[in-house]
């Protein structure tokens, strides 16, 4: 049997982190697109149930059209079971204007229910388990949950990994106590980056992460993963990568240039390399220490890049770098200006390299900002 274990979907999601009005409105519909693909490969996949590990949604109130998105791949595919575990983020509106629940959507409360699946085709019995998470249930979650540990049993929960307690949060999952429990297969949501380990020596646990990375907090390939269990053990987990668009950070260390054309071509050989997709959102951060007589333009390396990706956006968080000692003995206002900086006792070295930075680009008649 083939599960899809997916999490952090977050549709309706504003999407306006970094991007301009249309290009917001454009990831937002892209969102509901990269969900809509997904079913279609369950459909397209004999995939028999889709587990959604929490926050479905990004808010309490959600849209009429990303609701219509979520309720028709429901209706329009009876054949897959959807295993819906409601999260931090999600409304409780999702069928308030229904006449009936759909048969084949399946929610669970804030005590353990249990669902199970028999597969005489692959000689399997699978139970899948879950509970939501609260402040009353947080912490006494563990010692009422009860498996056969006969069956290949799947545990959702929504929540932050941890190996103690916390009192400022209530999804917080102590994975130390769901160990030796017949957990064959953790089911998580609340991280947005794919992850998976094991949970003991039966088990694993998963972060299937979001679908689409909605700011550079979320790099990466996004997407789901699929389970292919049979005679109660797991013969195949995969992430599959579904989303638009990614979203990428880098780093150029541009110490030996000492111009923006060096910066600029610095930069290309770096993302050249990496090969990135035009569809792509790339943040470069510029770093290193620069020589103080080095010309630095933002705005000319941005323009260098930012027609060859859908988003671009510079960073500069270098240092500057002075050697005081060829200032020692120059007459100029500039030597002036620098012996003057450098002897002020009450300013850090950092500081006073700015200082001097912006001093004696306006001695050179540079705009500075």
């Amino acid at each position: 049997m083939k599960i899809i274990h997916c999490a952090d979907l977050h549709l309706d999601s504003n999407m306006t982190s970094n991007l301009s009005r249309e290009q917001a409105k454009q990831r937002k519909a892209e969102l509901l697109a990269t969900f809509e693909r997904m079913i279609a490969y369950a459909k397209d996949n004999s995939v028999k149930a889709v587990i959604i590990a929490g926050d479905l949604y990004d808010k309490k109130n959600i849209s009429a059209n990303a609701r219509n998105v979520f309720l028709s791949a429901i209706n329009n595919n009876p054949d897959i079971t959807f295993y819906y575990l409601r999260g931090n983020h999600d409304a409780e509106s999702l069928f308030i204007d229904c006449d009936t629940i759909p048969d084949n959507i399946k929610m669970f409360k804030d005590s353990w229910t249990s669902y199970k699946i028999e597969a005489p085709e692959d000689n399997s019995v699978i139970t899948i388990n879950g509970v939501e998470l609260t402040a009353d249930n947080s912490n006494v979650i563990y010692n009422s949950l009860v498996l056969d540990s006969n069956n290949y049993n799947i545990v959702t929960l929504h929540g932050q990994e941890a190996m103690s307690s916390s009192k400022d949060k209530t999804e917080v999952i102590l994975l130390k106590e769901l160990k030796n429990k017949a957990i064959d297969y953790l089911a998580l949501g609340h991280i947005h980056s794919y992850k998976m380990e094991q949970l003991d020596s039966r088990g694993v646990y998963c972060y299937p992460g979001c679908l689409e990375g909605r700011g550079f907090d979320e790099c990466g390939e996004h997407g789901f993963v699929l389970l292919d269990i049979k005679d109660n053990k797991l013969v195949g987990n995969e992430f599959i990568s579904v989303s638009y668009r990614n979203l990428y950070e880098e780093d150029v260390d541009i110490s030996e240039c000492m111009n923006s054309v060096e910066m600029a071509e610095k930069v290309r050989e770096v993302l050249y390399k990496k090969d990135y997709a035009s569809a792509s959102l790339i943040k470069v951060v510029l770093t290193g220490q620069i020589d103080i007589n080095a010309e630095k333009n933002l705005t000319y390396i941005t323009e260098n890049f930012k027609n060859d990706y859908y988003y671009f956006k510079l960073y500069d968080h270098t240092s500057i770098k002075v050697d005081y000692s060829s200032y020692q003995y120059d007459k100029s206002l500039k030597g002036e200006f620098v012996r003057l900086v450098e002897s002020d006792d009450t300013l850090d070295d950092i500081t006073k390299a700015s200082i001097i930075k912006i001093g004696i680009d306006a001695l050179s008649g540079e705009e500075f900002i």
